[in-house]
């Protein structure tokens, strides 16, 4: 399986990257900073630099062709600033999913984020209200589409070591997560396609993912 990885070199794509090279699938990142190319080849990744803030749908699509399944991981993060929030959230993953559109590739996973359907309603401070409407903006974007999409909204990111056990289901309420189990769910879902068209949370659980899956 050929899976292109926008964010190619954020902390889940780069764990998503290391399962899927041992697998034996080809992982795929794009980066926009080509000092990050030997990280992405440490994890058995190939690197493509592409900016996602100036490139148009061509050059994204040319990037996707031939490929099974595109994941968008992307993220401004913390300290970016409110414009960045809407360049990368919003329009970098609008961008992604119409260049999978026009390159064929139906399977589209997209990272989103708890509370990101209450948008610019959300009781929070400013930044993360931008930062929750980006993302709703991305979400209702990726709906309207012809794709067999899937939305992960993981709960609070850790870098504690993962544990295989999750909660995964449409509304989970707030909780951590490592990223490596955030990792591991897009494995689990590339390989469930009858989760496509569905809207999923994720947080640390009691349930194997494998069993997760099963029960979804």
């Amino acid at each position: 399986m050929r899976v292109v990885i926008a964010g190619g070199h954020g902390q889940i794509a780069l764990k998503l990257e290391k399962l899927l090279s041992a697998r034996g699938d080809q992982a795929v990142g794009i980066v926009r900073n080509p000092d990050h190319v030997a990280d992405l080849e440490a994890a058995g990744a190939e690197a493509v630099v592409l900016d996602l803030e100036k490139s148009d749908v061509d050059a994204v699509a040319k990037v996707l062709d031939g490929a099974d399944a595109a994941i968008f991981a992307a993220g401004a993060g913390p300290g970016s600033g409110t414009a960045r929030k809407d360049t990368v959230d919003r329009a970098a993953a609008e961008l992604f999913a119409a260049a999978s559109e026009r390159a064929g590739v139906r399977r589209h996973i997209q990272v989103g984020s708890m509370g990101a359907d209450k948008g610019e309603t959300a009781d929070v401070p400013d930044d993360f209200r931008i930062y929750l409407k980006a993302k709703k903006a991305a979400e209702d974007d990726l709906r309207a589409r012809d794709l067999d999409w899937t939305i992960l909204r993981p709960g609070q990111l850790t870098n504690d070591e993962g544990t295989g056990e999750i909660l995964i289901a449409e509304s989970t309420g707030r909780g951590p997560i490592p990223r490596q189990d955030v990792a591991a769910i897009l494995v689990a879902l590339l390989d469930s396609p009858s989760t496509a068209g569905r809207v999923l949370e994720a947080i640390s659980g009691d349930t194997a993912i494998s069993q997760a899956f099963s029960a979804l």
